[in-house]
Parts: C-alpha cells; sequence; structure tokens
C-alpha cells in the first residue's frame, strides 16, 4: 500500500512538473506582416499630432503646374483634424530654396520664394501634407485598402529601436495622396518600418515611375504626440 502511495506522488509530481515547464516554455507568436499593417492602419487613422520628413531623390517632381518649383525635401508637423505646417526645400533654375507652407482644413498659404511673404496658395500648387494623415485617404487607407501583397521582411534595430520590416503593394491612388500629391501612377511596392506595439509607421520608401525613370520617395514619421499647435500665417508682417 504504501508503494502505491508513493508511486501517486511521484505521478503527480511529474504531471505537475510537466504543466510547469509546458507554461514556462510556452510563447506568444509574434504578429503576421498583415496583423502588424492592420494595426498600423488603425493607429495611422488616429494621429493627433506627428512630426515628418520627405526627402526625393531621382527624376524631379513639381509643386507647381508650372514646372517651375522642383520638390526636394520637406520637413514638417501635423495636427488633427487637417492642419500641417511645413518647411520646403524647392530647386527653381538650379539653385536650391526654402518654401514655407501652411495648410489649414484646405486652405493653404506658402511664402513667395523671392520675397519671403506669406501669400495665398497661388493656382496650380499641389502640395498638401495635410491630406497624408487623413483618415479616409491617407497612410490609413495606404496601409489598409487596395493591398496586392504583403511580404515580411523581419525585425530590423532603426536608431536603437526594434521596427518590424514590411513590404506590400499598394496602389497609385495611394501613393497619390501619400506624396502629398506630386506624383500619380501605378501600383508601387513600399518598404515599411513599424514599431509593432504602439503600431505608428516610422519610414515608408518606395520609387514611383514616370515616364521610363522614377522618383524615389523616403518618408519618416517621429515624435507622435508632441504638443503642436498651426495657426494661420501673419499676411501683413
Amino acid at each position: 500500500m504504501k508503494w502505491r502511495m508513493m508511486a501517486a506522488v511521484f505521478v503527480a509530481v511529474a504531471v505537475v512538473g510537466a504543466c510547469s515547464s509546458t507554461r514556462d516554455t510556452t510563447t506568444t507568436a509574434p504578429p503576421t506582416a498583415a496583423e502588424v499593417l492592420a494595426r498600423a492602419a488603425e493607429t495611422m487613422g488616429s494621429v493627433e499630432t506627428v512630426q515628418f520628413s520627405i526627402e526625393r531623390g531621382g527624376d524631379p517632381v513639381y509643386i507647381d503646374t508650372q514646372g517651375f518649383l522642383e520638390f526636394v525635401s520637406a520637413t514638417g508637423r501635423y495636427a488633427a483634424p487637417g492642419a500641417a505646417d511645413a518647411v520646403v526645400t524647392v530647386s527653381a533654375v538650379g539653385l536650391n530654396t526654402e518654401v514655407g507652407a501652411v495648410v489649414i482644413e484646405g486652405e493653404t498659404w506658402l511664402t513667395n520664394p523671392i520675397t519671403g511673404s506669406w501669400e495665398p496658395t497661388p493656382p496650380g500648387y499641389t502640395f498638401d501634407p495635410a491630406t497624408l494623415f487623413d483618415p479616409e485617404v491617407g497612410f490609413r487607407a495606404m496601409l489598409q485598402e487596395g493591398i496586392l501583397s504583403v511580404e515580411d521582411v523581419g525585425d530590423e534595430i532603426i536608431e536603437e529601436e526594434s521596427l518590424r520590416h514590411v513590404r506590400f503593394t499598394a496602389s497609385g491612388a495611394r501613393v497619390e495622396v501619400v506624396t502629398a500629391g506630386l506624383v500619380s501612377g501605378v501600383d508601387v511596392t513600399v518598404d515599411a518600418w513599424i514599431e509593432p506595439d504602439s503600431g505608428e509607421l516610422r519610414r515608408a520608401t518606395f520609387s514611383t515611375p514616370i515616364g521610363s525613370a522614377a522618383t524615389d520617395w523616403d518618408l519618416r514619421l517621429f515624435n507622435y504626440g508632441a504638443e503642436i499647435t498651426i495657426t494661420p500665417p501673419d499676411l501683413e508682417g
């Protein structure tokens, strides 16, 4: 009888130990690339404030329909629901200059590249950075709608932060919005770096074909939730 009781105790201990071991070694699978994109789409659709930069390489694009002001780069800020300001570097006749831009609820002002004074937007101006964060047509839509393929490139350390690198195909209509209206065209392959827990998009790179050439884009987003207030410029100053 004693041996039977001891055997039962040993079995019970073994079972408990096995269960404990199973609990200790069970891990949660990391989210798939599609799940990371879905989380990013949700996050980007509810951004309150953020800062951003846009760098352009390759063939030129222009912020005016006359083809005079070539877009080079921009750094700016966004505040929901539809305000943004930016310093835009443009090239005119081979010389780089900076143009200030403010967009509030669809109304846009620019600094004159010659005088530096603020003016209402001239006809044919196409740069509107506020649309990048519009929940209906901006980053949220690009990360969620019309995606033809998704590839998980893996985790990468960028500036001491672990980000998920996801590659996907976005429609040309969506890319037109996230280049602030500067280009339109066919579907493109986008490389995105996303903070997987928060869903914050940190960087997106892609190339848009223009005829037989291509324009390269590098968008970066940072300082989510920063205190940002955007007001109309002083046109009298």
